[in-house]
């Protein structure tokens, strides 16, 4: 009787730790044209999706002129604080960034002017940041449209001035940056680029954006760096209508790719073990209403507990 009483003491304690340690999916994404600021979602299985703070904001934009904040992209740095980028604006030359602890309270928002340089630019759209562990470096990288820049028809793109190419910067402090290069030139229009690292390669999802004849669906490329150079883009991983805003989770061997079915009004999914063969799920999800384009990153059940008991 006590072994089986010591049994079960030990079994509801390594119960206790496991649920301490298990992971929490969270869903940065933006409503409407993103003028009321930031939202989050969580799940514990990366398909249903519940709002956090009654799908209220958590952040409120108060950069650029049009004070807007749309396509949030959250990651955890090596710092252990919460880096954020944004869409701050549809024509500005740059991009919001702050940071938090603990995604309730954030530092003074600031707006990175990435492609200062560049006086035709005309947008920075969909920025995205990842991190090298080896180099201990940060990229943020975004899609910009500077005409004339690239050679292509004017019916391939959205007419002249939509030609976007994927555009980068590093850092290793949020204080200073490199110069502003082109990471990814696959030869047609491409925005909504999401870079995540898987053993020793990073994978790149984005989308192609040529319009005549139109594609709007998703590709991948590889690099053994993540500056690149990438490889060619795989065949379209996306089925027979118009996806954009790529984020994407790895749950065990499964790949999961949420994005925006945009014209439909509706979140898709698709899922694969190899990155060559996708099945879709988009009947499976379960997602706030008026959800659009953001980024899923995990967060342990502790600082979740905090997170969700902040907006009760």
């Amino acid at each position: 009787m006590k072994r089986t009483f010591l049994s079960i003491i030990t079994l509801f304690i390594a119960i206790s730790t496991y649920a301490q340690q298990k992971d929490i999916y969270l869903f940065s994404y933006f409503k409407n044209n993103g003028q009321d600021g930031l939202h989050l979602a969580y799940s514990e299985d990366g398909l249903k999706w519940q709002a956090l703070k009654g799908d209220s904001s958590f952040l409120k934009p108060m950069v650029s002129k049009d004070k807007i904040m749309r396509d949030p992209c959250i990651i955890r740095g090596a710092d252990g604080l919460f880096h954020m980028v944004w869409t701050d604006s549809w024509t500005d030359r740059g991009i919001g960034y702050a940071s938090s602890k603990d995604l309730i309270h954030w530092s003074e928002q600031t707006q990175l002017m990435v492609m200062e340089k560049e006086p035709t630019a005309q947008n920075c759209w969909a920025p995205e940041l990842t991190y090298d562990d080896v180099t201990k470096t940060y990229m943020l990288y975004w899609a910009t449209t500077i005409p004339g820049r690239f050679a292509q028809s004017d019916t391939s793109a959205e007419g002249k001035k939509s030609n976007h190419r994927i555009y980068y910067q590093t850092t290793k402090d949020f204080k200073t940056y490199s110069e502003t290069k082109v990471l990814y030139d696959p030869h047609f229009s491409s925005i909504d680029a999401t870079i995540v690292k898987d053993g020793r390669q990073f994978i790149m999802f984005f989308k192609n954006e040529t319009k005549q004849p139109a594609e709007k669906n998703l590709r991948i490329a590889v690099s053994r760096n993540l500056i690149g150079p990438y490889s060619p883009p795989t065949p379209k991983i996306t089925g027979d209508y118009w996806a954009e805003g790529p984020t994407t989770l790895k749950i065990g061997n499964k790949w999961i790719v949420y994005f925006d079915k945009y014209t439909q009004h509706k979140y898709g999914a698709i899922e694969s073990t190899d990155l060559k063969n996708w099945i879709d799920i988009s009947d499976q999800l379960v997602l706030p209403k008026g959800i659009r384009h953001g980024s899923v990153f995990k967060v342990t059940q502790q600082e979740f507990d905090v997170l969700k008991n902040s907006g009760q």
